[in-house]
C-alpha cells in the first residue's frame, strides 16, 4: 500500500519546495511580514560600517524567524486538517507554534544585540 508517496527526484523535490514556499507566501500574512523583516534586516545589515562576518552572522541570522513562521504554518494547517472545532490539543498544538515563532523573533532580537555590541563595542 503506498501512502501519498510521490516519486522523489532533485527537481521534483525543489518544485514542491518552491510550491509550498509560494503557497505559504500568498495565504500566511504572518509570513509576508517576517518577508519585510527579512528584507529590511539585510539591507540594514550589509549597510552598517562593520566587518564582513558581522554582517554575515546578522545576515543568517534573520533566516530563523522566517523557517520558524513556515513550521508554525504547517502545524497550524495539520491541526486544521484534523480539526476545525475548538479542541484543547488543537489550541496547544497552535499555541506552541506560536511560541515557536515568538521565541525566533527573541533568539534574532539576542543575536543583532549581542553582535552590534561586539562590533561597535568589542
Amino acid at each position: 500500500m503506498a501512502l501519498n508517496k510521490p516519486e522523489y527526484t532533485l527537481f521534483k523535490n525543489t518544485r514542491y519546495a518552491l510550491t509550498g514556499l509560494l503557497e505559504v507566501t500568498k495565504n500566511e500574512k504572518s509570513f509576508r511580514l517576517q518577508i519585510v523583516l527579512f528584507v529590511f534586516g539585510m539591507i540594514v545589515a550589509w549597510s552598517l560600517p562593520i566587518g564582513f562576518v558581522y554582517k554575515a552572522i546578522l545576515s543568517v541570522s534573520l533566516f530563523i524567524p522566517p523557517i520558524a513562521e513556515i513550521i508554525n504554518s504547517a502545524v497550524e494547517r495539520t491541526v486544521d486538517l484534523v480539526t476545525f472545532d475548538h479542541h484543547e490539543l488543537a489550541k496547544r498544538a497552535k499555541d506552541a507554534g506560536a511560541a515557536l515563532v515568538f521565541l525566533s523573533l527573541t533568539m534574532l532580537a539576542f543575536i543583532w544585540g549581542l553582535t552590534l555590541y561586539a562590533a561597535f563595542y568589542l
